[in-house]
């Protein structure tokens, strides 16, 4: 089954996976189809949204509601997103369960499209059951020279947030805050796919 309007608003489908119990979802049977930014082409319907242009907070989480929700009309379906929690959907193990993303080295997913710079921006839950997808993680083969990428070494064990705040809000930090996370950049997967821009406004929102 795909979805159909992705393209036109900048998203693509990042993989899927069935509901199961343990979700806590309204369902127990059917399909979650996993909803990101199709990159480049994403960034410049975004940025050219009323959401993204009206100064108010949270544009991306306000732009993805409308348009997934949306979505999820169209289609008999209904929309999940990861942020407005608490409680907060299981998107984490859902992508992990799409047989298109895992664990990569430094604990951050990568995605077999969109490297470490895999993001999702909703889900939309279809009563239909679909084909398991199955793909090889890049990392299989894959040197990891996202385990050394980082200038403070924040990712060498468990993830020191507090590391990378504080060097993002230094002057070397500048060219992670403009160009995007030195150790995503270092995935040799997708990392082409996010411009600047882009990169530049969720360094931001996470700083």
């Amino acid at each position: 089954m795909t979805l159909k309007g992705l393209a036109d608003v900048g998203l693509m489908s990042m993989g899927h996976c069935s509901v199961q119990q343990s979700d806590g979802l309204d369902h127990d049977h059917g399909t979650l189809i996993l909803l990101g930014p199709d990159e480049p082409a994403f960034w410049g319907l975004f940025s050219a949204s009323p959401e993204y242009l009206d100064g108010n907070p949270d544009p991306m989480d306000r732009w993805s509601r409308r348009m997934i929700d949306a979505i999820a009309t169209k289609t008999g379906g209904v929309a999940y997103y990861p942020f407005g929690g608490p409680p907060f959907q299981p998107f984490y193990t859902w992508a992990l369960r799409s047989g298109r993303a895992w664990a990569s080295p430094i604990g951050f997913l990568v995605h077999d499209i969109a490297g470490l710079f895999a993001s999702y921006r909703g889900a939309v839950w279809v009563p239909e059951q679909l084909t398991p997808e199955t793909s090889l993680s890049p990392c299989a083969t894959c040197p990891a020279p996202c385990k050394t990428a980082c200038p403070v070494d924040a990712l060498a064990a468990t993830y020191n947030v507090d590391a990378c705040k504080t060097y993002l809000a230094t002057k070397a930090g500048t060219h992670c805050m403009t160009k995007g996370c030195a150790a995503r950049r270092a995935c040799p997967v997708g990392a082409t796919r996010r411009l600047p821009a882009q990169a530049a406004f969720h360094m931001e929102a996470f700083l």
